[in-house]
């Protein structure tokens, strides 16, 4: 009888799969090592120290930053995840029809669009919105995050409600259950890991956004990737180092914590 076929038992797959895995991680663990530098350069070794950790921690423009960010990410993704949702269930729970497809690709589109062009239209619009209202607070940075990380949290909800088995939801229905209670007893329990995985994407995709960030933010409405973009312009210190690795430990610490609360909902 013929093996089935698997990659992992192609000839080199472990040597390749390593080296990919090598030249991934090895800048980020250069960039982690050198945080803990005691020098002032990001290139020369001069001890170990947590000096840049203490600099970064009394630096009042990196504490606003900080908590700005841990503002506008979760809120954005939880707007993001709603809107994601409702249209994950409104594209799935329905039979076949002209221009599904058609939704499935606008619902998509942001991702397709290269960020620049997002960026451009929604400077476009947010300004004349600002002309008309004249606030210019955080909100139109949420709103901006929340736009663009909707298909990021549609994906994996879409994908864990086609593969769900529809028998639970019928046989609730059967029971002359009302659509409402359906959904809250049984698809949104089902569904949960896949919110979940959605919520998360979002809110690293908010988290570490530039480019939109960037345009359409205000005076003084720095977050911390665009506060350490502003930084390495002008210096590179290890200070740099040690903001990223914070901001990695807590990428990993959501990530990990979300996998293991999916993990507990499957």
């Amino acid at each position: 009888m013929a093996r089935q076929f698997s990659v992992r038992h192609q000839r080199g797959f472990t040597t390749i799969a390593l080296i990919c895995f090598f030249l991934l991680y090895l800048p980020i663990a250069t960039l982690v090592v050198y945080a803990f530098n005691a020098g002032s350069t990001v290139g020369t070794w001069e001890g170990f120290s947590l000096r840049w950790f203490e600099a970064a921690w009394e630096n009042t423009r990196i504490i606003d930053a900080t908590l700005r960010s841990l503002t506008i990410a979760p809120i954005a993704a939880l707007i993001a995840t709603a809107a994601a949702t409702m249209a994950a269930l409104a594209t799935t729970r329905t039979a076949p029809y002209p221009g599904l497809t058609f939704k499935y690709a606008f619902i998509n589109q942001p991702l397709m669009v290269p960020e620049i062009v997002t960026a451009v239209a929604l400077l476009v619009v947010f300004s004349q919105v600002k002309v008309w209202t004249g606030y210019s607070g955080l909100g139109y940075l949420i709103m901006a995050h929340a736009a663009f990380c909707i298909p990021f949290a549609y994906l994996p909800i879409r994908a864990r409600l086609e593969t769900m088995d529809l028998t639970l939801e019928r046989a609730a229905a059967d029971l002359y259950a009302r659509p409402w209670r359906v959904f809250r007893r049984v698809t949104l329990p089902l569904m949960w890991p896949g919110i979940l995985a959605g919520f998360m994407l979002a809110f690293v995709v908010s988290l570490d956004d530039v480019v939109i960030t960037e345009f359409v933010k205000s005076a003084g409405q720095d977050t911390l990737p665009t506060y350490m973009l502003g930084q390495l312009r002008r210096a590179v210190t290890p200070e740099m180092n040690a903001i990223s690795t914070v901001f990695l430990a807590l990428s990993v610490a959501v990530v990990s914590l979300f996998f293991f609360l999916s993990r507990k909902k499957t």
